[in-house]
């Protein structure tokens, strides 16, 4: 029953909130706009409303439009001097989990010395402490996937040591989150399951690990029932707002649920994959773990009780099995389209096994910590091998 609740975010949700931002006390008087390297937010009119809006507040503001997907150690620090240079004193993330992700660690960098993975404490990082508190954040959304927009915590990759992993510090929580679910009408399909997905699985392993508790399961649960009733019809019909609520309602829900709790080693032996693959998406590594991942830990008989919940909250409401929980996995795959994705798709090869064991266990070792069954070195190369 031993819980630890802090999430000083405050949340604006609900369509067209966007346009009450101007309305909103912000926390200072330059914001640098972080957007991502597509055309998106532009083409979709978003970075126009968002500009509008802090014009309207009386606030300066540029644009760094540089954020890759998953996004690099390297874009943060080109981030952050671009913050310096350009005398900003707030950060305005516009986009999915990758821009809000590196603009907390832009916000870290642009007022503390050295490099991103001197704080860092996973893998090569020094693990030491920050001497300023990040610039002050303002979260939106455009995607409905990591929740970042609810926690304290930034996933960055360092390309040169191939390690992708988190790093949290309560001054990364954002300062206001505008979370509108307008904007993300605009996401494709297979995009919209993957994000989707993402966030489904951040509510499931919250309630999976051994952090569980009685906050987190109350989100979690809540966040499983609003994705696993509305994803297939978000994914097949885009333009259902209802759907596209829930969705963003599930998504958030996941972030808080990585507040009140823990996430399993299924997020990190994902990081490992696009570690190394950087243009694999984060739900389709985890969507392609999925079954494998879950499958060991039924068997293994883990948690036999809170499977069965879950497999209730994802529309099997006469579950009497764990194994339930995977027949209505796989069902919510095969109806978002995705049951066939493969590793080989995005030039994964058997022969890396070993090498994602090994990066998976020294960059995210926190989350194998979280998990209520200890994976040995050779279930994490079973679940890659049974994945493949």
């Amino acid at each position: 029953m031993n819980f630890n609740f802090y999430m000083p975010v405050n949340i604006l949700f609900g369509s067209g909130q966007l346009n009450n931002l101007a309305k909103q006390e912000l926390p200072g008087s330059k914001a640098m706009i972080v957007i991502s390297e597509g055309k998106s937010a532009k083409s979709n009119g978003y970075l126009d409303r968002l500009q509008k809006q802090l014009s309207l507040a009386g606030k300066q503001y540029i644009v760094f439009d540089q954020i890759e997907a998953n996004p690099l150690k390297d874009t943060v620090t080109r981030g952050a001097e671009f913050c310096k240079a350009n005398g900003c004193d707030f950060i305005v993330a516009l986009g999915g989990g990758s821009c809000i992700d590196a603009a907390k660690a832009i916000a870290l960098m642009a007022v503390n010395p050295g490099d991103l993975w001197d704080y860092v404490a996973a893998g090569s990082g020094k693990g030491m402490d920050t001497q300023y508190k990040p610039l002050p954040l303002v979260a939106i959304p455009t995607t409905s996937g990591t929740g970042s927009e609810a926690d304290a915590s930034s996933v960055i990759t360092n390309e040169v040591a191939n390690e992708k992993t988190g790093y949290v510090n309560k001054g990364m929580f954002p300062y206001l989150s505008i979370v509108d679910p307008e904007l993300t009408l605009s996401i494709p399909p297979l995009f919209t399951a993957l994000q989707g997905f993402d966030a489904l699985f951040h509510n499931i392993e919250g309630y999976l690990s051994n952090a569980a508790n009685p906050i987190s399961d109350m989100y979690a649960l809540k966040g499983v029932s609003c994705i696993s009733s509305n994803i297939t019809e978000a994914v097949n019909n885009g333009s259902n707002l209802k759907a596209r609520e829930a969705l963003a309602l599930g998504s958030t829900l996941g972030g808080v649920v990585m507040v009140a709790g823990k996430l399993t080693s299924h997020h990190s032996l994902e990081h490992a994959l696009s570690a190394y693959h950087q243009h694999l998406p984060h739900g389709a590594g985890l969507v392609l773990l999925s079954k494998a991942y879950f499958a060991h830990m039924i068997n293994n008989h883990v948690c036999d009780d809170r499977f069965i919940d879950l497999a209730r909250a994802m529309g099997i409401q006469n579950a009497s099995s764990p194994t339930d929980f995977l027949t209505a996995l796989s069902n919510l795959l095969e109806a978002c389209g995705v049951s066939k994705l493969k590793m080989s798709d995005y030039g994964i090869t058997p022969d890396e096994f070993e090498k994602f064991t090994d990066n998976a266990k020294r960059t995210m070792a926190k989350f194998f910590s979280c998990d209520r069954l200890p994976l040995s070195d050779e279930d994490c190369i079973n679940i890659y091998k049974n994945s493949y």
